[in-house]
């Protein structure tokens, strides 16, 4: 029963016997290992590996009239829910999301009716508990019919809180959800925990360019100044910078709505630094102005995936109309930058 769960999984106190089979009490004190652990997925070190066993777990010592909280399997989001529930006694109903957290996994299907139905007929929830509510994520609503859940398991998915720091509340509230835990948040310190990943993961994409900018670079040069060799690599670095932090950083005050632009926008501060080192030479400050704000931009709309109130069909809609300006800025950016250094 559980899916693979044994005395390896963090926070592992015992087992308890229920009708079901024996099931792992855990925790839900965060030991030094899960602290190290969520800061390292925040910089994107094992991110895709981050992950539980799925099934059932028991946190303090519930019975069959305790609440059954349901959630993922990506540990950071596991570690979360199990230390709000500090002090309680509850069943935690842990889905195979493969790692992901809920509001993806629920836009990808995973963290969807049919791994809930069958998690619950895994586990034998029915034998566990004597009541038939399930309590899940709000955000797991795009991928979760409660309607289905009961018809094939009897069970309630009552949707709960976005956030689980809300949980506690909503239990003592005899499961009501208020509206301040249905209103979704994007404050900066919320898009500050995203920025380390998005720019770890954009810097690993880019190190072929960064490659090429440093060769292009070394081999153009008219002088042997290492500043001006590295400059278009770091004028590069400048406009990824732009893209990944400070656009997330800035978001409610850039002009425009499309991330594009935003992105766009910010990019003019590495042209401007590019400006100063060469004196506003028009040779240098054309190829910048035409290639790193579309470089900055393209950063930029990569975080629509991280924002809580982009659509999909805007988003493609987005990328059809700005990818195609990017990549032709980048282009004429890249001409106008080599043409004079190989007079004819």
């Amino acid at each position: 029963m559980g899916g693979g769960i044994d005395e390896s999984v963090p926070g592992f106190l015992g087992w308890l016997d229920t009708p079901a089979g024996k099931v792992a009490r855990i925790a839900t004190e965060w030991s030094a290992a899960d602290h190290l652990g969520a800061w390292k997925v925040r910089w994107a070190i094992g991110r895709m590996a981050y992950l539980v066993p799925p099934g059932l777990y028991a946190v303090g010592t519930p019975d069959d009239s305790s609440p059954v909280v349901v959630t993922a399997n990506y540990k950071l989001t596991w570690d979360l829910v199990r230390r709000v529930l500090a002090g309680r006694d509850a069943w935690l109903l842990v889905l195979e999301t493969h790692g992901i957290n809920v509001w993806c996994a629920a836009g990808k299907g995973t963290f969807g009716t049919e791994e809930l139905v069958r998690r619950i007929a895994a586990v034998r929830l029915g034998d566990v508990v004597a009541h038939r509510t399930a309590l899940l994520p709000l955000l797991s609503a795009t991928g979760v019919c409660s309607r289905e859940v009961r018809s094939a398991t009897g069970f309630e998915a009552r949707f709960a809180t976005i956030r689980a720091a809300d949980l506690p509340e909503y239990l003592d509230n005899g499961f009501r959800t208020t509206g301040p835990m249905r209103r979704l948040t994007f404050t900066l310190r919320e898009r500050m925990a995203l920025v380390p990943v998005d720019c770890i993961l954009a810097l690993a994409a880019s190190l072929p360019v960064l490659a090429g900018c440093l060769l292009a670079g070394a081999s153009l040069a008219k002088s042997s100044r290492s500043v001006e060799a590295l400059f278009p690599a770091l004028s590069f670095l400048g406009a990824l910078l732009c893209g990944t932090a400070g656009v997330p950083l800035l978001l409610p005050w850039l002009p425009g709505r499309a991330f594009s632009i935003k992105g766009a926008f910010l990019g003019l501060l590495p042209v401007a630094a590019v400006g100063v080192e060469s004196a506003w030479a028009i040779r240098s400050v054309l190829p910048a102005l035409l290639c790193l704000p579309a470089a900055s931009a393209f950063f930029a709309l990569n975080f629509t995936g991280s924002t809580p109130y982009t659509s999909r069909s805007g988003v493609k809609k987005e990328i059809r109309r700005a990818l195609p300006v990017m990549g032709l800025s980048a282009l004429a950016g890249v001409a106008a930058w080599v043409a004079p250094r190989f007079p004819g």
